[in-house]
């Protein structure tokens, strides 16, 4: 039976150009991480330090548990190895069990062809030795099974997530075009927010970089609102061992109660959906919500705080230009109201955060969904210069 102690190269995945946000996660919880890719880091562990990562980490998506490299020149080949590890020690044989995969080869053109040959190779063995078939799906609520195949290097994995958890769980209400909660947690993490001064969200929409600001600044992991995990399925799995981990969630909540966490929506209906998202985290009472336009928006003062605004990046000729004055505005707001914070706009449209008309100290890349978007960060000196087309 495969053992829960064992060690093996773990592989965690994220969206492109968080892994440097992710890096700093894993080593805040004790990990010597290996090596750093755009879409991931990889170390060394074992099935429960699984456990403690896909219950502590804010900006990633799965959790790879490696179970053997080979190398694959077709699908025969994918099949064959897949059929050499002793999967009666991983499921039983009713199980229920689902196929992901990642594959780049010429003799494929059809991922779901891969993770065919795995599954068969999966139910041919199990079938043999006991003469039941375990049931299998595209649900990821079981155990799962990842193939990794790039031209002659192929790997499978255990999947110790399934559902990602990029997607943390408390928000219910998106709202319009929402930021995911991983990336929002990396944007907020890649700031030079100190977790103790202000954090300003004019524009907050469905509240998502609020949230994420709070649950980073208290110490609230993303594991507090989930129960389910696909490494729950795997045989040999320790329940207490989560119960532990799951206590230490608990336990290691910061209580803040100075913390100003100021969000801001000019439309009523986007506050509210952002409250009851709050609500579903916990944290709408570390939130001061206010409805108005963003230059209302109240900034403490005499307070080296961050103000954090992600304005809408326009896809139309009538909005660009009306978000031109809009981007314009957020600059003279910087600008006459925020003197001694730390301005951030994240944008996916560069000629717009030129209008900014302030001049960038960082630019840090991101993708918000297949949109390439930048963290503009402003230092807001008392009597900041305009500098037009400098963003």
């Amino acid at each position: 039976m495969l053992s829960f102690q064992d060690k093996s190269t773990i592989t965690i995945t994220c969206h492109k150009f968080l892994s440097e946000a992710l890096t700093k996660e894993v080593k805040a919880l004790g990990f010597e991480v290996g090596h750093t890719f755009p879409t991931g880091v990889t170390l060394e562990g074992s099935l429960n330090d699984c456990i403690k990562l896909n219950m502590n980490l804010h900006c990633a998506s799965q959790v790879l548990y490696s179970l053997k490299k080979f190398t694959a020149n077709n699908a025969d080949d994918v099949y064959e190895h897949t059929a050499s590890i002793d999967w009666s020690g991983i499921m039983e044989d009713e199980d229920y069990f689902s196929i992901t995969s990642n594959v780049l080869h010429p003799t494929i053109n059809n991922n779901m062809f891969a993770n065919l040959r795995v599954k068969d190779a999966i139910v041919d063995q199990i079938r043999q030795r006991s003469g039941k078939r375990p049931n299998t799906g595209a649900e990821l609520s079981g155990i799962v099974i990842h193939l990794f195949w790039k031209n002659e290097d192929a790997e499978l994995f255990l999947d110790t997530t399934g559902n990602s958890i990029g997607r943390h769980g408390y928000r219910k209400i998106p709202g319009r075009a929402p930021m995911l909660e991983a990336l929002a947690a990396a944007t907020v993490l890649s700031t030079n927010w100190n977790k103790n001064t202000p954090f300003l969200n004019p524009m907050c929409g469905s509240g998502t970089l609020a949230i994420e600001a709070v649950l980073i600044a208290t110490n609230r992991k993303p594991g507090l609102f989930r129960t389910n995990y696909a490494f729950m399925h795997v045989k040999g799995y320790d329940e207490q061992v989560y119960h532990e981990e799951d206590n230490l969630l608990e336990a290691q909540i910061i209580d803040k109660p100075e913390l100003k966490i100021i969000a801001s929506d000019i439309s009523h209906d986007a506050i509210i959906n952002a409250q009851k998202n709050a609500i579903a985290a916990g944290v709408k009472d570390l939130i001061t919500f206010e409805v108005g336009d963003f230059e209302t928006t109240t900034v403490p003062k005499d307070e080296a705080g961050i103000v954090f605004m992600n304005p809408e990046y326009g896809d139309r000729l009538g909005e660009l230009e009306e978000l031109e004055h809009t981007y314009a505005r957020i600059g003279d707001f910087f600008k006459k109201k925020c003197s001694g914070y730390t301005g951030y706009i994240f944008t996916g449209n560069m000629d717009l955060a030129r209008k900014i008309g302030l001049k960038a100290q960082r630019r840090i890349p991101f993708y918000n969904s297949k949109i390439e978007c930048r963290l503009f960060e402003f230092e807001l000196y008392r009597g900041t210069k305009r500098v037009e087309a400098n963003a």
